[in-house]
């Protein structure tokens, strides 16, 4: 009754997740400073790409409408850090 794991491109996505969670969390919980967007932004844009290519995989796993709101957040996030003062 053993179950099979959950396959190497999943485990990528989970990891990814959770160091974004973690960027994000550590200022809220330790009152330093907010991870850089274009950081939030490579992990999400590579969290993406691991998306779709386990779409490829499965077809269960293609869900355009996800990945439209994935690009619109991408998209607010690059218009948020293009319009922030330098440091």
């Amino acid at each position: 009754m053993n179950r099979p794991g959950p396959d190497p491109l999943t485990l990528v996505s989970l990891l990814l997740l959770l160091v974004l969670a973690a960027l994000l969390l550590w200022p809220l919980l330790s009152g330093g400073a907010a991870p850089s967007p274009m950081l939030v932004i490579v992990l999400l844009l590579a969290r993406s790409g691991v998306q779709v290519l386990r779409a490829r995989h499965d077809e269960r796993l293609k869900r355009p409408a996800s990945w439209a709101i994935d690009l619109l957040l991408l998209g607010l996030l690059l218009y948020a850090a293009s319009n922030r003062a330098p440091a």
